[in-house]
């Protein structure tokens, strides 16, 4: 009784199912299956009994954990079934962080949807223990209650869901922006140690210019993906074909925006049994690259110049070989996944010359693909 009090910051008069059911996880299964008959005499001597069906489901899981058996899905609903937990996907797709990866604002929105659970407990608006017992109906209205909960706005005006969501935003923005800082000092790192830099091709580039311009002007694949790449859906291709160039290849590498969205977008996404088009899957395949990916494959190229192999298979074994990045073994499936991804950027790199048709490098690309990456990790007000 004095850890379950200690473990909730509560006496034993005000402790809840959820205090107890925290309590008793936070200790190894089997102490706390012994445990459970002393745990609730005390609560009933406290005057806080509790329930049967909330103390049978305890019984029922703990002997679950103990036995191997348990999914940590089981043990959440257990949880949640006490009637102050929140649920931890709502039927809206809001998702809690987990309780150690929480920001100030998640923590602060958390605390206040269990005291507000709480409140509607005492209230006679949930019942545990018709949750214990596995009651969809009751089960369906706890969950539309905390759905309600989060979309209404506190007297501060904060919309307890969207405070949540942009504070994840935020944190996932900061560690992107480091990660991208970091990969753009290693790649200037690298570039000048280089004994000669690449000098530009002219004539290759004002060819490769003028094939990008006219390719740009088409409908379809894959000149949406580039537009999109670049961020030309919504600003103009500039006149020089430098920056033209340039711009484009630096999307590859950190596409600016997404294809425009049309009639069909929602039936597409919503075929879940359905294959994803080459626009989707080629832009799903260049977000999931990584930045050390990135700075390992072009490093390489860099160093090996104009004539070397850039097929995707080459650039999975060079990201894999790379000393530029730190990399735990590869297996032969992590190899065909990056391989996989890379089809998508060498197909498109031959669009911008970077690889002529044997998925060589040109001496175009040598030149410019160091450029495009730097230009993608660089902050915008650079």
């Amino acid at each position: 009784m004095d850890f379950v009090c200690a473990h909730a910051g509560r006496p034993a008069s005000a402790i809840t199912r959820r205090d107890v059911a925290r309590a008793l996880l936070a200790v190894p299964s089997g102490v706390a299956l012994v445990a459970l008959p002393d745990l609730r005499r005390a609560m009933m001597s406290a005057g806080n009994p509790l329930s049967l069906p909330f103390w049978e489901s305890a019984k029922a899981t703990l002997s679950s954990i103990e036995a191997g058996v348990a999914t940590v899905g089981d043990v959440q609903r257990w949880v949640e079934s006490t009637g102050t937990e929140p649920v931890l996907m709502t039927p809206g797709y809001f998702v809690w962080p987990e309780e150690d990866e929480r920001g100030p604002v998640a923590t602060e929105m958390f605390a206040r949807l269990v005291a507000y659970l709480e409140e509607r407990v005492e209230a006679g608006e949930i019942d545990p223990d018709a949750l214990a017992t596995g009651d969809r109906d009751a089960r369906a209205a706890y969950e539309e209650l905390q759905e309600r909960w989060l979309g209404t706005p506190l007297p501060d005006g904060r919309v307890p869901g969207f405070a949540v969501s942009d504070e994840q935003d935020e944190e996932l923005f900061a560690a992107w922006d480091e990660e991208e800082a970091f990969a753009l000092s290693e790649l200037r790192r690298i570039l000048a140690e280089l004994p000669k830099p690449p000098v530009l091709p002219a004539a290759e580039l004002a060819a490769a210019a003028a094939r990008l311009r006219a390719l740009l002007a088409m409908p379809g694949y894959p000149a949406n993906v580039l537009r999109a790449c670049a961020g030309f859906d919504d600003r103009p291709m500039p006149d020089d074909d430098v920056e033209l160039w340039l711009t484009v290849a630096a999307g590859v590498a950190g596409p600016v925006s997404d294809l425009s969205e049309g009639e069909d977008v929602l039936e597409e996404f919503a075929d879940l049994d359905g294959e994803l088009s080459d626009e989707d899957a080629t832009l799903a395949n260049l977000c999931a690259i990584q930045h050390a990916d990135w700075l390992a494959g072009v490093a390489a190229l860099v160093r090996l110049g104009p004539g070397v192999l850039a097929s995707p298979e080459r650039m999975a074994r060079l990201i894999a070989e790379s000393e530029d990045i730190e990399i735990d073994d590869q297996d032969a499936d992590d190899l065909d996944a990056t391989e996989g991804l890379f089809e998508s950027v060498v197909s498109l790199w031959r669009h911008l010359g970077i690889v002529d048709r044997d998925e060589v490098l040109t001496p175009l690309g040598w030149w410019g693909l160091p450029k495009a990456l730097e230009r993608a990790w660089s902050p915008a007000t650079d």
